[in-house]
């Protein structure tokens, strides 16, 4: 299958392992034992894949070279042909050319001439670049050879060129072919253990103690994460491994006070190996002031560790390469600042200087979040859940691109792109609220809806792309019935029911990794289910679909459209009714 995350990966016999033990008596103490392991197989990144296969028909330099000799020789006669207007070369009183500090000449030209002609000679240019381009797809257009042109899928010298580079590890040059390979290694491993003890003392509803312990143990031979291996100065061979620990502790409480007030707290500290220790406590108060009705007020705080690609990633996906950010990164170039000073390359009299900035060594994210809410029923028929949020985030967990460029003189001659895991330098606030709503028509049935509010708050100024990724603004509409009596052939206690569901999603920006961030659309989808219940078989038919009117609509930016979904299931119950 193929999976979309910092980039496009190709599954191929992958296998995962889960296995747990677990020990308990409910509702007084557990102690459980997990772990995951996983092998990627033949895992590879297909859009690296692509990137390397273009290489290996023509490298940048010879393809640049290539489509530079058309374009001059052919492409330019044609552009002087329509008026374009011309740089003009600076000279003194004596007609010696002006220099500038380095050297090069100093010029000047007509800017508004040239956005003129650029808008009248729009679809010429598309076309001279495509003329341009099929020049210099060809294998060797100095030599007039076009025998050799790019590698076409299914030859034996496209074949033979995959198999090669899908099946050398990623990042690993292959000298036959002068490319990198482009296999994943993730021989990963996780082991988590969790105990927990509930004391029931007389003046507490409960008392519960409990702690967790978790190591990572990631293995991917340099393909993903820093993990490479390499040749030492005696000649051998030497893996950078990783290891990751991390573990906590915790405690809470709860007491019912009276008959309508119920309060709990609970505190929990953690610890992992990179960071120092972090304390998130959390209380809430429910209030009760009448049969169905309920206030629950709540404060709560919560951390979240920087992951393992925040802290250890190193993957290169093309147009960057993605970085974890444990010891922080020096001397990087906004994007913004560069696509100003190429644009004014020629204009140093107008171009702004280079904007530098640095991005401090990942930290963990901290949330505090208060919550109020109320429960009601009305009229014994109308069920109301209101609730409303506000959460503030310091170190804000996200991404921040820059670019390292090399330079000539004041000529650009190498960018590279990377985008490194870092934290907000502002206060981040999110705040929310939702309702909703459940009418009971008679025994059977029941119309519902609910409607949802989210709201990401930074400053406009914040460089963080912060993956928010969720709509502001989804609803859902229902009309459903349980249980309704079906006397086929006489009286029985057959029954049957149904769901039938409307839901709405506002369009939002979907921010990924740099070639997946992009505007999702407005939806709207169709759900439905029909259920048959036979006691006297023991057995429950459903069938349905989700999408039911097959709305194919993106869900993530890069993604493929998501269509309709039916299914079937039978449903046997070994607990027969006697």
């Amino acid at each position: 299958t193929i999976y979309q995350g910092e980039n496009r990966f190709s599954l191929r016999d992958i296998l995962f392992f889960q296995n747990r033990i677990e020990f308990r008596k409910k509702d007084k103490f557990f102690i459980r034992a997990y772990a995951t392991q996983d092998d990627a197989g033949n895992t590879y990144d297909p859009f690296f894949t692509a990137l390397q296969l273009q290489q290996l028909s023509k490298g940048d330099i010879d393809w640049n070279s290539a489509y530079l000799r058309y374009w001059q020789g052919t492409i330019i006669p044609r552009i002087d042909a329509t008026g374009y207007p011309q740089l003009e070369i600076l000279r003194d009183e004596n007609g010696d050319i002006v220099t500038d500090s380095l050297g090069f000449p100093q010029t000047t030209f007509d800017f508004e001439a040239l956005d003129v002609w650029t808008e009248n000679f729009q679809d010429s240019l598309f076309a001279w670049h495509t003329e341009s381009e099929e020049f210099a797809n060809r294998a060797d257009p100095v030599s007039e050879d076009f025998t050799n042109n790019f590698l076409q899928p299914g030859t034996e010298r496209f074949e033979s060129a995959l198999n090669s580079i899908i099946n050398t590890r990623s990042g690993e040059f292959i000298p036959d072919l002068g490319v990198q390979g482009t296999k994943l290694v993730d021989k990963s491993a996780l082991y988590h253990l969790h105990g927990e003890y509930n004391f029931e003392p007389e003046y507490l509803n409960y008392w519960k103690v409990g702690g967790n312990l978790r190591l990572y143990r990631p293995q991917s031979e340099g393909t993903i994460f820093v993990d490479s291996i390499y040749m030492d100065s005696t000649g051998s061979i030497v893996q950078n491994r990783i290891t990751n620990l991390e573990y906590g502790i915790y405690t809470g409480v709860e007491k019912k006070v009276n008959k309508d007030v119920t309060v709990s707290a609970t505190l929990r500290m953690d610890k992992n190996q990179n960071f120092d220790f972090l304390f998130s406590p959390a209380a809430s108060v429910v209030y009760t002031p009448g049969e169905n009705n309920y206030l629950r007020v709540s404060f709560s705080s919560a951390i979240r560790n920087p992951t393992l690609s925040d802290q250890y990633l190193d993957f290169n996906v093309g147009p960057a390469t993605l970085r974890g950010n444990l010891n922080g990164v020096d001397s990087l170039i906004t994007v913004d600042s560069f696509f100003d000073f190429i644009e004014n390359l020629l204009r140093p009299e107008v171009r702004q200087p280079l904007e530098f900035f640095s991005i401090d060594a990942i930290r963990p994210e901290k949330v505090r979040t208060f919550e109020v809410g109320y429960r009601t029923t009305l009229f014994e028929k109308l069920y109301v859940d209101a609730s409303y949020y506000r959460s503030r985030y310091e170190d804000f967990i996200g991404f921040n691109i820059g670019l390292e460029v090399a330079f000539e003189g004041s000529f650009p001659t190498a960018v590279n792109a990377f985008r490194y895991s870092a934290n907000s330098t502002n206060i981040v606030t999110t705040q929310g609220a939702s309702i909703g709503l459940n009418y009971f028509l008679g025994q059977y049935y029941k119309v519902g809806g609910n409607y949802s509010w989210n709201r990401l708050n930074t400053q406009l100024d914040d460089p963080i792309i912060p993956a928010f990724n969720t709509p502001e603004h989804k609803f859902n509409l229902s009309f459903s019935a349980r249980k309704i009596p079906m006397k086929l052939g006489g009286v029985n206690k057959n029954t049957i029911g149904f769901n039938v569901n409307y839901k709405w999603i506002q369009g939002f920006i979907f921010e990924g990794s740099p070639q997946f961030t992009g505007p999702i659309d407005d939806y709207g989808l169709v759900d439905a289910q029909v259920s048959y219940n036979i006691p006297s078989i023991n057995s429950t038919f459903k069938f349905g679909a989700s999408n039911l009117l097959d709305n194919q609509v993106f869900q993530t930016y890069g993604g493929p459209l998501v269509g309709r979904l039916a299914y079937i299931s039978l449903t046997y119950d070994f607990n027969s009714n006697k």
